[in-house]
């Protein structure tokens, strides 16, 4: 409070306005200006009168970042996560990431998903992205962590004639590939006598190139100890599976607790002898199943168009017909390097961290090893058509329709081939340094062949092809109306009303071929011959390259691979349905603003209710199903404004959360077991779901300052209160005669989200010559979280429960941004870190722990754009400055390292032109 009161400056008077209407910023003119950009979204801020961030385009088709996942890091509250393929795929907003996706206020999803990538999305598409962290009765209800509204270009935003060329060049370090991104931007606008009529045309195409490189120390087991005793038949150094013939007990031991098993020096399991006696405090040693390195490599292209029409033919009414296309095509082999570093029947040496019973270094005799040559093909087109219609009807009420048609198809091919050998030993570091294991293969001298050279075709023999294939498919036609009714008497500012009809479908199908075995050596196949190199970059002590499978060849030549396992051929493939879904979602709302006048202060705000009816038509593989269900969800926000820059929000309101569709198939998936661990895994849905649901509270206080109101610092605490929460329950199966881990969804957890957000934008005023145009963006957010988990038996019986965080929760996180701009350039340098945060759990069958946590994770990025002339600007961009290296580990760094990779610096030097 103190940090608030202490910022003075004079703003205008804060005339909040509903979210839905249009927000014309007439006070900024936005050409180029980092400073103009921020004070526009602070206006769009304090305009609303629900908690929303906003981020503007600095220029038309300049938006701050390569992607709209990459510039929204820097909102108070948002986190990104899944940094993979040469950028950040996933969002959260205050720790949730059931983000409901719009362009332009339209639901958008991706094939049966129901949000869309909005990586696929292509910046240079985008005017303003609009983040919505509370939720206004005239909203979509879906999505309890809020609501990220993508606005595209339209013609009426421009006076008349408008023509934008913008060409990038990028280049990623790690795939050594310059690539290109460009975009066209084509607007005009014609008064007639029949009124006012404009078009737009906005096209973009994006290629990148990229390389991911990772190593990984495997799941950390128990082992017999090298004197094990001689009540038991353990071998030395013998790896204890979680049953053991030579034990009465059962389970051995228990796998998938929290804490994991205890690794002080000395520690002891409780066992009993099978002949029978007392039972005995076994001592054990924990260390590494296995450690594998794997180098994807691959080609990414986006390419995106919008279209837009609009005709005024008078003051009271306008028509706007949009064309919205994003396109997604990638293709990336993983060249897989993979061995088993437990017991083999040779022991061989080692060495324990010191005052623990974990072992660090070991050797380790004949370990079953492979490569693995994986090809990925994905393929994604969306289509969306709208055409709207906006009527002032008198002087008092306005309305609005809008009705849109969407089609997203997203398909995925994948092949792999593994080859398999049995090396004379394998010696593993499983913590190098940082986090970083190594490894190295011995060499037989009794042998021709040079067994530590991975890249000798004659070590091989050619294992298993997998030749899996998705077909995801969704459309939805959506139809809503929307009216304002101005009342202008008394305290009620307006009634606003609305229906929304929403009728959407989602299919998927799929073909698994299954798991067959060539068992021929691979010298004898020279095409699929493939020496990949590079492996994690060098940096560690790891063979640097090793023969693999042509994974290109698998891909032109995959009927010809086919024929030798005897698998179908492209000609008799059938992908097979897996489920169609129908769901039809009918939604009323009724709200209205009120306005209350105390002289010099203002008391504000907004109550709304929404009912929402969902029925859904069932159709699986074997059984059809209809469910339906309805909500009643409650809004309301107050703003009271102390002085005309001092402000005080606070807000409640309830969200649902939808269970994807894929969550609701009952058909099993089973997958045979790859790496001789035992078992299997299977996945199945549950067509029983209902919503998650979410009791909202926020409260805020916000100070506006400086010329025009622009700068602004705030605070904000919330708390979400969740009911229904869907995790997976595991059981063991067995299905025709084998062993599998079955997991399927069920609303058996509640939890709890509490958080405190702080956000600045400051250019300060009166400053010397040299230095104005200094400004400074900062977020900082805090949050913690809880969440009941049910631990279930191998039979799938509920045996306890755990409290954990929230998965993808950073319990802070924060961004600083240092503007500097003067009338011919502007630059911007922004850090961006985040806290360790728990990412998923283990297969709970071997996890020990359970919780796979990533290490603390943060961007140095760097833009900088010079104009040339009034209508020429050269832009630079440079992205992970620093060169990241970031890392995983089960529950304890120190000692339970688990995976690490690299992410790739970007370079970028761009033109853009408009006139």
């Amino acid at each position: 409070m103190a940090l608030l009161l202490g910022f003075s400056g004079a703003a205008s008077h804060l005339n909040a306005q509903d979210e839905g209407e249009v927000f014309e910023l007439e006070a900024f003119v936005i050409e180029n200006s980092i400073r103009d950009s921020l004070a526009a979204g602070v206006e769009i801020k304090k305009n609303n009168r629900q908690m929303i961030d906003a981020l503007v385009a600095e220029d038309i088709g300049k938006f701050p970042d390569n992607n709209v996942v990459e510039a929204l890091q820097r909102v108070a509250g948002v986190q990104t996560t899944d940094r993979a393929r040469g950028e950040v795929n996933t969002v959260t907003i205050r720790g949730l990431n059931d983000v409901t996706t719009t362009v332009n206020g339209r639901n958008i999803f991706t094939a049966s998903g129901r949000s869309v990538a909005l990586a696929d999305i292509p910046a240079s598409l985008v005017n303003r992205v609009n983040v919505h962290k509370t939720r206004s009765a005239s909203q979509i209800e879906h999505g309890i962590a809020g609501v990220i509204d993508v606005r595209t270009q339209r013609p009426f935003n421009f006076d008349g004639k408008k023509t934008v060329l913008a060409a990038r060049g990028i280049y990623s370090e790690l795939a050594d590939e310059f690539d290109p991104n460009v975009s066209a931007l084509f607007s005009n606008v014609w008064e007639t006598d029949q009124g006012k009529f404009g078009a737009l045309f906005n096209v973009s195409f994006a290629e990148s190139n990229w390389t991911d490189k990772s190593i990984t120390a495997g799941a950390m087991v128990p082992f017999a100890t090298e004197t094990p005793p001689a009540d038991f038949s353990f071998a030395p150094l013998e790896r204890f599976f979680t049953t053991h013939p030579s034990a009465v007990e059962n389970p051995l031991w228990q796998p998938g607790l929290e804490a994991g098993l205890p690794f002080d020096e000395g520690a002891t399991l409780p066992l009993t002898p099978v002949s029978g006696g007392a039972t005995q405090d076994v001592p054990y040693y924990l260390t590494r199943d296995a450690v594998f390195s794997a180098d994807f490599y691959g080609k990414r292209e986006r390419p995106a168009a919008n279209l837009s029409l609009q005709f005024a033919p008078d003051d009271n009414s306008t028509y706007t017909f949009e064309a919205f296309y994003n396109g997604y095509r990638e293709s990336f082999n993983n060249n897989l390097m993979f061995s088993l570093a437990d017991w083999w029947g040779n022991p061989g040496d080692f060495e324990l961290i010191p005052g623990t019973n974990i072992i660090k270094e070991r050797t380790v005799g004949n370990p079953f090893s492979f490569m693995s040559g994986d090809r990925t093909e994905q393929k994604t087109d969306s289509y969306l058509y709208a055409l709207s219609g906006e009527w002032q009807v008198g002087d008092k009420l306005s309305l609005t329709a809008d009705l849109s048609h969407q089609k997203s198809e997203f398909s995925v091919d994948f092949l792999a081939i593994q080859t398999n050998r049995i090396p004379p030993s394998i010696s593993v570091d499983f913590n190098a340094g940082g986090g970083v294991p190594a490894f190295s293969f011995g060499d037989d001298p009794n042998t021709p062949l040079d067994e530590s050279d991975l890249t000798v075709a004659e070590l091989w023999n050619i294992g298993p092809f997998f030749d899996n294939a998705d077909r995801d498919e969704g459309d939805a036609t959506e139809f809503k109306v929307d009216g304002v009714y101005e009342l202008r008497e008394g305290f009620l500012e307006n009634i606003a009303f609305g229906l929304r009809y929403d009728n959407r479908s989602a299919s998927e199908a799929e073909y698994r071929s299954g798991v067959s075995h060539l068992n021929q050596p691979l010298a004898n196949y020279p095409e699929l011959q493939h020496v990949n190199s590079g492996y994690y970059d060098g940096r560690t002590d790891i063979p640097a390259s090793a023969m693999v499978i042509n994974a290109d060849y698998l891909s032109t030549e995959r009927d010809r691979v086919r024929s030798l396992y005897g698998y179908p051929t492209s000609s008799e493939l059938v992908i097979a349905k897996n489920f169609e879904i129908e769901e039809e979602t009918l939604a009323a709302y009724i709200q209205s603003d009120f306005m209350v006048d105390l002289g010099d202060q203002a008391l504000s705000g907004q109550v709304g209710l929404r009912y929402v009816e969902v029925d859904r038509d069932l159709d699986f593989i074997t059984s059809t199903a209809s469910t339906s269900g309805d909500s009643l969800l409650p809004s309301a926000v107050v703003l009271y404004d102390i002085t005309p820059d001092l402000r005080l929000r606070a807000s409640y309101g309830e969200t649902v959360r939808y269970p994807g569709f894929g969550a609701l198939n009952p058909n099993i998936t089973y997958v045979e077991d790859v790496t001789n661990i035992g078992y299997g895994t299977a996945s199945g849905g549950n067509p029983n779901l209902a919503p998650t649901e979410s009791k909202n509270y926020d409260l805020s206080i916000e100070r506006y300052f400086g010329e025009k109101g622009a700068n602004l610092v705030y605070a904000t605490a919330f708390k979400r209160k969740i009911d229904g929460l869907v995790i997976d329950f595991v059981n063991r199966v067995n299905y025709e005669n084998y062993d599998y881990i079955l997991s399927q969804p069920d609303n058996a957890s509640n939890g709890e989200l509490d958080g405190l957000e702080f956000g600045l934008v400051w250019f300060p005023e009166n400053l010397p010559d040299w230095a104005e145009g200094f400004g400074i963006q900062a977020s900082y957010t805090t949050l913690d979280s809880v969440q009941d988990i049910p631990i279930t038996n191998d039979a799938g019986e509920v045996v306890g429960t755990d409290t954990t965080p929230f998965f993808a929760v950073s319990d802070s996180s924060y961004s600083v941004v240092l503007a500097y701009e003067k009338e011919r350039f502007s630059s911007r340098l922004s850090y961006v870190w985040r806290d360790d945060f728990l990412h998923h759990y283990e297969a709970r069958l071997f996890a020990n722990p359970l919780g796979v946590y990533n290490t603390a994770q943060q961007s140095l990025d760097l833009q900088f754009s010079y104009n040339v002339s009034e209508d020429f600007v050269l832009t630079f961009d440079a992205t992970n400055l620093t060169d990241e290296e970031f890392h995983s580990y089960y529950e304890y760094p120190e000692t339970h390292n688990f995976g690490n990779w690299l992410i790739s610096r970007t370079f970028a030097l761009g033109a853009r032109y408009s006139f």
